[in-house]
């Protein structure tokens, strides 16, 4: 019989043993593991999680149950004195009460202390030594302390014994529901968080991803206040050590985009902007599924193996071959792995200051450029802005992409206000004379229904065409209303594509209605941010 050692904080873990009651979870549970190895979780969550499987090429299935995206109505931080003049409360934050989250903290305490079984993963947030947090997560579903473990970064033995008390807990009790008659709440899901108390709770959603979300939106709060900016955005390094940042929101392309064999990825999602370059705040990536494969995207299908969390997908009962284009679960399918499953990761996870900035956006009006050069002005219009449309599966109920502005390609996760991550990204990009860009990876030739998704093998060629140094000397032409510079060639890209209004397979009426149509959108939505942007930025909007 071979020696198996349970890893139970029971007896084993002096250091958590002392930290019993004060975050309310019984640390002498007799089942309960700590940073427990893969294999250990992968047995657990066959075991005792129904609907888990593993995939012909050894990735954990598992379904996330009734809820397949976030739930950002349901998303609260807690009005207290110590945060509640710093924090941009309307349209992303709800308040909550004090009394009200301690009701919910004590409902998902009540529930993870009754469980056979719990799961601590003690990790950390940001690779920067100097800046990184200990984030501790407890759950109750082995699934939940797998995706946990390949996103926050992994401690060393070392490390871990020396881990001491985390900076922020979760408390994942996500198969429980709030309590709709508590005061605040909207329906039986709750994420909340508490910057005084530094504790996240949720209830009532078993999607992994509140928990990612959950931590990006506590350093978006504590890393500004440290002095450094926090980004809603991939990164990667050319071979001459050059870094470049992607933002965007889910669905754009910021994972596929910055998955690139000839450069080294240094994160797809959450990096802060520092005095000495750039650091991923993750140690794993989060990947949609939706359509992937070998061809198009091989870096992030290599990626799903032993280790690898594979969330909603559908596959074959028999060989276990996953089906990536069947939709019918959700359309946003996805896959948690370890950033080193990616074969050029930049490990540790740190490079040098931007020199090129990719402002990615997907237009369902079909209007805006393939790629164009922006000015420092425009630049911290679009970013304030943020336009983009909302791609079906990211959030509950959105079935087709719906055009919206989301401030700081981030807004759901922003805590301060978006003047103030823009107002450090002016800075930053002044500071270091970065170029910026505007990519559009979403429809040409006419609107969504109409037209055609841009083809990722032209947003490919464009990247790699600013990367390459081509567009910095290209000749460019400027796109009326807009104003935006845009190049007449792109090595790999025919020309037609580069100018919407060539590229429009309708009627040129119709054409300058859609225009008209989506530069009132952006002005009407400028107007709230007007009184605090300086005179160039307001003038970089469209002109009709």
């Amino acid at each position: 019989m071979t020696k198996s050692p349970t890893p139970s904080i029971h007896k084993h873990d002096p250091e958590l043993e002392a930290s019993v009651g004060k975050d309310g979870i019984d640390y002498t549970h007799v089942h309960l593991l700590r940073n427990a190895s893969v294999a250990k979780l992968y047995e657990d969550a066959l075991r005792y999680e129904p609907g888990t499987f593993v995939s012909s090429a050894g990735a954990l299935v598992t379904s996330s149950g009734k809820k397949t995206g976030r739930s950002p109505k349901d998303k609260r931080i807690v009005d207290e004195d110590t945060t509640n003049e710093d924090i941009w409360w309307g349209p992303v934050n709800t308040k909550m009460t004090e009394h009200a989250f301690l009701i919910n903290h004590e409902r998902a305490v009540d529930y993870l202390n009754t469980r056979e079984r719990l799961y601590v993963f003690d990790g950390f947030a940001g690779w920067d030594p100097k800046y990184r947090l200990k984030i501790r997560v407890v759950c109750a579903r082995a699934y939940h302390c797998l995706f946990m473990r390949n996103m926050l970064i992994r401690p060393t033995e070392e490390e871990l014994k020396n881990y001491g008390e985390p900076d922020f807990t979760i408390l994942n009790a996500g198969a429980f529901p709030a309590n709709r008659y508590t005061t605040g709440m909207t329906s039986t899901t709750s994420v909340s968080i508490n910057f005084n108390l530094r504790q996240m709770v949720i209830l009532g959603t078993e999607y992994a991803g509140e928990m990612k979300k959950g931590v990006f939106t506590i350093m978006h709060y504590l890393m500004p206040k440290a002095g450094v900016l926090s980004l809603h955005s991939s990164a990667n390094q050319g071979p001459d050590g050059d870094t470049s940042l992607f933002f965007g929101l889910s669905g754009t392309g910021k994972t596929t985009l910055s998955a690139d064999p000839a450069r080294a990825l240094i994160g797809d999602d959450e990096h802060v902007w520092t005095d000495t370059g750039v650091f991923n705040i993750e140690g794993g990536c989060y990947a949609k599924c939706i359509d992937l494969s070998a061809e198009k995207e091989p870096e992030i299908f290599g990626a799903i193996r032993f280790g690898s969390v594979l969330e909603n997908v559908v596959f074959d009962e028999d060989t276990r071959l996953v089906d990536f284009t069947d939709k019918s679960l959700t359309e946003n399918t996805r896959c948690a792995y370890p950033i080193e499953y990616i074969p050029n990761a930049l490990l540790p996870c740190i490079g040098a200051h931007p020199k090129n900035i990719i402002m990615l956006t997907c237009d369902a009006f079909g209007v805006l450029p393939p790629v164009a050069k922006l000015t420092p002005s425009q630049a911290m219009y679009h970013f304030i802005s943020g336009y983009t449309a909302k791609i079906a599966g990211t959030e509950e109920g959105v079935t087709e992409p719906e055009a919206t502005f989301s401030a700081c390609f981030g807004q759901p996760f922003l805590v301060l206000h978006p003047t103030q991550y823009a107002t450090m990204l002016a800075q930053k990009i002044q500071e270091h004379k970065a170029d910026v860009w505007l990519i559009n990876t979403g429809w040409n030739g006419g609107a969504y229904g109409t037209g055609k998704r841009i083809a990722l093998k032209y947003s490919r060629a464009i990247i790699d065409a600013i990367h390459n140094g081509e567009l910095k000397t290209a000749e460019f032409e400027t796109y009326p209303v807009f104003g935006l510079d845009i190049p007449k060639a792109v090595t790999g890209v025919p020309a037609e594509v580069l100018n919407p209004a060539v590229a429009w397979q309708g009627s040129k009426a119709d054409f300058s209605s859609t225009v008209t149509k989506l530069a009132n959108l952006f002005n009407e939505n400028f107007a709230k941010y007007q009184d605090q942007a300086t005179e160039d930025v307001v003038a970089s909007g469209p002109k009709l």
